[in-house]
């Protein structure tokens, strides 16, 4: 009882820690493409779209564990008028490897297609209820970053995360501004990311996923555990290959979890014993051959 009593007075004394937000977001803009006009009234808007993602509190619940590491890096192509824009983002997140002072990347994405409107020095304001070209597009990277560190600590733990991603979907395709939000058959697609994430025939994926890293990765840096994390990071390649037809061939998860986890496979795979894995992950991830070719070497 005096615990409890303890732990109620210090939550009290130190609310920020109840509060604590999500994200450490780093922000950077390049502006090269735009005309000088423009480029000064995007002065501010890297900071203002930091100071956005890092103050928004995206769980509205208490906060367990480090703030997440990510980056959004925005590309600007062209300014229609004095308040109009296109823009390219690549976005990426890391989940620290515990045991060691390594980070794995957990997601690294390039969106091809946002266009907003925005003025100097405008404020930007958190709203789950209606959708903004803007901060609806921040809010849903930051939902998939949230849902996808989530999913790497517990099985299907990012769930409410992506649901709240895919609500923005929805609105987004039926707003005046629905470019990206629809589904399309390209690499790369919001819609298409979300829908494979909710989907059940990915959910063994995702249980894998857990298990990749919370008993992979988190434990091969542990005294005498590194072959049990080796089998439970391989456990994922052998069912991926055993189910790679129940999959779409195009699936936009498959391909962002590859693109973030083709380097990591090789780094850590290389020593292990039954080179025959690199031969499976070629089979069904071909586009990063090369690297495991690499590997298979060393």
């Amino acid at each position: 009882m005096k615990k409890i009593i303890i732990l109620i007075i210090f939550l009290m004394m130190f609310p920020a820690l109840i509060q604590a937000q999500e994200l450490d977001a780093t922000v950077t803009i390049n502006v090269e493409q735009l005309q000088t006009a423009s480029r000064e009234r995007l002065n501010t808007f890297a900071m203002q779209v930091q100071d956005y993602l890092n103050n928004a509190k995206f769980t509205r619940k208490p906060w367990q564990g480090d703030k997440i590491k990510c980056f959004f890096n925005i590309f600007f192509t062209a300014s229609n008028d004095e308040t109009s824009y296109t823009a390219q983002m690549v976005i990426a997140s890391q989940r620290p490897i515990q045991e060691s002072k390594l980070s794995s990347l957990i997601m690294s994405v390039m969106d091809n297609s946002w266009s907003f409107k925005y003025e100097k020095n405008q404020a930007m304001y958190f709203n789950q209820s209606d959708f903004d070209p803007l901060t609806s597009f921040l809010d849903y990277y930051a939902y998939l970053i949230i849902g996808l560190d989530a999913d790497s600590y517990g099985p299907l733990d990012g769930t409410e995360y992506f649901q709240k991603a895919l609500d923005i979907v929805v609105k987004g395709a039926s707003s005046s501004s629905s470019k990206g939000w629809q589904l399309e058959s390209a690499s790369y697609n919001r819609r298409a990311l979300i829908d494979n994430l909710l989907n059940a025939k990915y959910q063994v994926f995702r249980q894998d996923y857990f298990e990749y890293h919370y008993n992979g990765l988190d434990l091969f840096y542990a005294k005498g555990q590194r072959q049990t994390a080796l089998n439970n990071m391989v456990k994922l390649i052998r069912n991926l290959e055993k189910n790679k037809d129940q999959f779409d061939s195009r699936s936009v998860l498959l391909k962002v979890f590859f693109d973030a986890k083709a380097g990591e496979f090789s780094e850590y795979l290389k020593t292990y014993p039954d080179k025959s894995i690199f031969t499976s992950l070629k089979r069904i991830d071909p586009s990063h051959t090369s690297k495991y070719d690499e590997a298979m070497k060393n």
